[in-house]
């Protein structure tokens, strides 16, 4: 009797994202066999091909599955830590506060009737432990430098690279990105220059009645003055403008925001003279209604030349891409 070779066996593995399949069939035999392999034998070396498959593709599906856990996982919660320093210094009349501001934070200055400066601040950190608290503390802050007639407000930090490298060049790199924030609260003397430099956040400036120069990536500003020259540039954001006085005591103000809104309130019978300018998508919203052109074009709704009352102080408003509203100051707000 002749012993007929078994037919071979192929085997595939079938796989796809969420599943794999083993699948196994005869093809006809093309050929003698050597050695004439049984039916019996063949089936076994078959059936170990068919379980080292199976074993490599679990193994393979456990791994994706690992792995697919493993980019689930949310990463852990940011520990926080808030530490307030408060600081004073002497200055004397019509001296100057320079405030450098971190990337992200508020600024709030009022005026009052005292020769120094009240600084108030707020260090908000974050990060995975303790340990990395300690150490962002030990860099991030800010830091006075004063003379006679100039204070200086600069924020310090993770931020800023050539700081970074005097005091800080084996600082972790996995700390550098975490954020934090600075948000100051200063008094300053009315009659104080100010500059500001800030990053992101809210401005909030009141009762300064010395030069102004503000200028701010990302920000909410909100003003409340009576006099002085004011030059504010936002790159993004709203400034709002609160006269409370009909005549300003000094030249004016020029606010100018890249993308955004300039909200301008005036109280009745204002003295001034008022330019207002769209230069690519926006518009001019007049409601103040006691506006009456100056020079040619007039008053339009993308361009403003016009006088308020008997004029005065020359105000400057511009904005790239938004509105301009002038409006009436309520009477609750004076």
């Amino acid at each position: 009797m002749r012993t007929e070779a078994a037919l071979p066996l192929t085997v595939h593995l079938l796989t796809t994202t969420h599943e794999s399949r083993l699948l196994i069939r005869r093809v006809p035999n093309t050929g003698p066999v050597p050695n004439m392999i049984t039916n019996s034998r063949f089936i076994k070396l078959n059936s170990l091909l068919a379980s080292l498959v199976v074993l490599t593709s679990a193994a393979f599906i456990s791994t994706s599955v690992a792995q697919q856990k493993r980019d689930t996982i949310p990463a852990p919660p940011l520990l926080t830590r808030t530490a307030t320093r408060l600081e004073k210094r002497r200055l004397g009349y019509g001296s100057t506060v320079t405030i450098v501001g971190a990337p992200q934070g508020s600024i709030t200055v009022e005026g009052w009737p005292h020769s120094e400066v009240e600084i108030t601040a707020d260090i908000e950190l974050r990060a995975e432990t303790e340990e990395d608290l300690n150490l962002l503390a030990a860099v991030n802050g800010w830091v006075l430098e004063d003379d006679r007639n100039h204070l200086q407000i600069l924020s310090t930090g993770s931020h800023d690279k050539v700081f970074m490298r005097k005091v800080a060049k084996k600082f972790p790199k996995k700390l550098l990105g975490l954020p934090w924030k600075l948000d100051y609260r200063i008094r300053v003397p009315m009659s104080t220059d100010l500059e500001i430099n800030a990053g992101r956040g809210p401005i909030t400036l009141s009762g300064v009645e010395g030069a102004i120069t503000l200028t701010a990536t990302e920000s909410v500003t909100q003003m409340t003055l009576t006099s002085g020259t004011v030059i504010a540039t936002v790159a993004s954001g709203r400034i709002d403008v609160r006269i409370p006085t009909r005549s300003w005591r000094g030249a004016g103000a020029d606010l100018r925001i890249a993308a955004g809104d300039i909200n301008v309130e005036l109280p009745a019978g204002f003295n001034g003279d008022i330019d207002a300018d769209i230069l690519r998508i926006g518009q001019i919203s007049d409601m103040f209604s006691a506006l009456e052109t100056r020079e040619k074009p007039g008053i339009t709704d993308r361009i403003v030349r016009a006088r308020a009352g008997a004029g005065g102080a020359f105000f400057k408003f511009t904005v790239g891409d938004g509105t301009i509203r002038i409006g009436k100051l309520a009477m609750n707000d004076k």
